[in-house]
């Protein structure tokens, strides 16, 4: 699944307006952080992350590896904030345009 520019930026515009709900920290990318992010996406299909000041990881490949690993699309990536989204396999909410 790959997403067009167009519902790229109306993702990014839902996103302007949603907190991170999650930090990577000094550990990185742990199983169960991946575990609870792909739950939180199952859920909100939405969601922004935080990489702390300690993380030493690039952003960009932390974005990568986890869109990977959750099978789910990098929105943006902005400085330290991650957008990913991944439409729910049961009653998705978001409806993307064409």
């Amino acid at each position: 699944m790959t997403i067009t520019s167009k519902q790229r930026s109306y993702l990014k515009s839902l996103a302007s307006n949603i907190n991170p709900i999650f930090q990577v920290g000094k550990a990185s990318l742990t199983p169960e952080l991946v575990n609870a992010v792909s739950e939180a996406l199952e859920k909100r299909e939405l969601i922004k992350l935080s990489v702390l000041k300690n993380c030493f990881d690039d952003p960009n490949e932390l974005a990568d590896t986890m869109a990977e690993r959750t099978k789910s699309q990098v929105v943006q990536v902005i400085g330290k904030k991650i957008i990913l989204y991944r439409p729910a396999k049961k009653d998705p909410k978001i409806q993307l345009p064409r």
